[in-house]
């Protein structure tokens, strides 16, 4: 072997000692060992920490101050809105009538008219029975006009719920349990009754009852 050829062979098992690792060591096992180590690190930095009792004290505290404050805002509210309602339905029992007496101021009206002409000199009786009877057909339109119905059961069968019988006649034209006479009209107001007919009801044919 030359001179040459022996330090090409020394440099090259200087180079190869170099990559060796130490005597019971192994270059895969130490870095997954150092990757371990690493990972482990991270994951201890990353656990989030858990509040102080002292913190979670003055949470649940805050927590409490609102809830308490939203309930006596609440309470507050609720106690503004019964005292509007209150005065709201005085307000409307108050003036809920306010529509209809605006309708029958032309009526009172008219009645003052025809008192002054009842008074006059000479009045004709004739033209008063008119005036007065026209004056009584605006009354009732504007009732009606705010939901009141007269009941006049002329001639219908006695109907308990609307009619009050306050006696009873044989009768031949009327079959027995229908009305005869109306001695006073009824009034509804949008379907609920006011006052019921005062009516007489007959007992049908003065001959049937004789034969009964």
């Amino acid at each position: 072997m030359t001179a040459s050829e022996q330090s090409d062979s020394i440099k090259t098992n200087t180079a190869d000692s170099s990559v060796v690792p130490p005597a019971g060591e192994s270059p895969m096992v130490d870095a997954s060992a150092k990757a371990a180590t690493q990972s482990k690190g991270e994951e201890v930095k990353a656990a989030p920490v858990s509040p102080s009792l002292d913190e979670q004290l003055v949470a649940a505290k805050k927590t409490a101050a609102d809830n308490h404050d939203r309930y006596l805002r609440a309470v507050a509210d609720l106690e503004n809105f019964r005292r509007r309602t209150v005065r709201e339905k005085d307000e409307l029992r108050q003036f809920a009538a306010g529509r209809v007496l605006e309708d029958l101021l032309p009526v009172l009206d008219n009645l003052s008219l025809g008192l002054g002409a009842a008074k006059a000199p000479n009045a004709d009786l004739k033209n008063l029975v008119g005036g007065i009877g026209m004056v009584l057909e605006q009354l009732k339109a504007s009732l009606v006009g705010h939901g009141l119905k007269e009941i006049n059961p002329t001639g219908q069968k006695f109907d308990p719920n609307q009619h009050e019988s306050i006696a009873s006649q044989p009768s031949e034209e009327v079959e027995d349990g229908s009305v005869l006479q109306v001695v006073r009209i009824g009034y509804s107001l949008n379907g609920r009754l006011l006052r019921p007919a005062s009516v007489v009801v007959s007992s049908g044919s003065a001959k049937t009852e004789a034969k009964a």
